[in-house]
């Protein structure tokens, strides 16, 4: 046997890496995307540029990792998660420790290409590579509701937590104490749990490359609905509490409505797990995704009142965080587990890329028409969505792109 495979884990050490994995993206998460909403304010004062300056750092850490998915994920196939999460780790913190020194635009934006390319190496879609790499396959769905369960309270814990420190240390100590808590968390847990190098198969003399993916038509349905819909949710993240707003209700009220998103994504992934025992995720990933569209497009009529809101944002919210498990399965579905990393990272290239874009596209859309044409079209993305992913169904993958 090739002493370079290593074996599946035991039943003790593959939970042991599904927790490490569950804090590891809920601290990610928590320091690299969700504190910049509580830091942007006092940053931008002191720094002297507007907020869409400083916004426009965090859009270039959302690019950046999305345009070196592929390179991750074909990383994470050939030589296992271990030492490309943990450096990612150990990146993540030294950069934001760099982030609490910035003076000026220029070195905020380079220390957020750096963060941006710490984010491919730590968040969900390595986690998940991991997961799909040495669990069995009867245990990835679980492992991987786990951890984003887990990792969906990441806003909830750190949005508070940043904005306490900023004001009792001031934004740059408050960096300084998250990039410690980035190093001290998240290094040795992905040093210590994630395998040093993926389980293969015993046959691997003529493996299939994941570009074989290219040939089927449904692979273009899959990124095109993706696509669609994470620019839909982006600019619902962004645009929701100024729409609410313009509809008459008062910032506050606006934004614990919109706070409903959250809560009710880690119920979407709860209900597109369950339903998984007896339909496709697929389908039901396409169910939920023309529900989010009916539900936005009542909106602009009864929106007004605070009971319509809060059920066309129920409805909605129960979509929003449905993709982070319906793409592994989906792909595992259809492909199977072999170069699943690099499978991944080419479809998560173009939506993280949608992610980054949408919410300006939304603004342009805005500022020309209005919102309630945008928030129309977010109901139509989705739509489209939802339909293009039932029609994958249809469509057969040819037999070379199975294994």
């Amino acid at each position: 046997m090739d002493p370079s495979v290593v074996t599946a884990p035991t039943t003790g050490r593959l939970r042991f890496l599904i927790a490490a994995l569950a804090i590891t993206t809920t601290v990610g998460y928590g320091v690299l995307t969700y504190a910049f909403s509580a830091l942007v304010g006092p940053m931008s004062h002191e720094l002297s540029i507007s907020t869409t300056t400083a916004v426009g750092a965090s859009t270039i850490a959302v690019l950046v990792s999305g345009l070196i998915s592929i390179p991750v994920g074909r990383r994470l196939d050939v030589r296992g998660g271990r030492g490309l999460m943990a450096s990612g780790s150990a990146l993540a913190a030294a950069a934001v420790l760099g982030w609490s020194q910035v003076q000026n635009t220029v070195q905020l934006y380079a220390v957020f290409v750096l963060i941006g390319v710490a984010c491919a190496m730590v968040l969900y879609p390595p986690a998940f590579a991991v997961v799909v790499a040495v669990a069995a396959p009867t245990a990835r769905t679980n492992s991987i509701l786990t951890i984003t369960m887990v990792g969906g309270l990441a806003s909830s814990i750190f949005i508070p937590l940043t904005g306490y420190l900023a004001h009792s240390l001031g934004w740059r100590s408050a960096l300084v104490v998250l990039a410690g808590i980035l190093a001290v968390t998240t290094v040795p847990l992905h040093f210590l749990a994630v395998p040093r190098q993926a389980p293969r198969p015993t046959s691997t003399r003529h493996p299939k490359s994941p570009a074989r993916v290219l040939r089927d038509p449904g692979f273009w349905l899959l990124a095109g609905a993706f696509v669609v819909h994470s620019a839909a949710l982006a600019v619902i993240a962004v645009h929701l509490v100024l729409y609410l707003v313009s509809l008459g209700h008062p910032p506050a009220r606006a934004a614990s409505l919109a706070g409903l998103l959250g809560l009710m994504s880690v119920t979407g992934r709860l209900v597109a797990s369950v339903s998984a025992r007896w339909l496709p995720m697929a389908t039901i990933t396409a169910l939920i995704l023309l529900v989010q569209g009916v539900a936005v497009a009542l909106l602009p009529a009864v929106g007004e009142h605070v009971g319509g809101a809060i059920g066309c944002l129920v409805l909605f919210g129960l979509g929003f965080g449905v993709s982070s498990i319906a793409t592994p399965a989906i792909l595992l579905d259809r492909y199977g587990a072999s170069g699943f990393g690099t499978i991944a990272g080419m479809l998560g290239t173009p939506t993280t890329i949608a992610k980054a874009v949408g919410p300006l596209v939304g603004a342009g859309l805005a500022g020309a028409f209005g919102y309630r044409p945008l928030i129309l079209a977010v109901a139509a993305g989705c739509a489209l969505a939802g339909a293009a992913l039932a029609l994958t169904r249809r469509l057969v993958p040819p037999a070379s792109t199975r294994m």
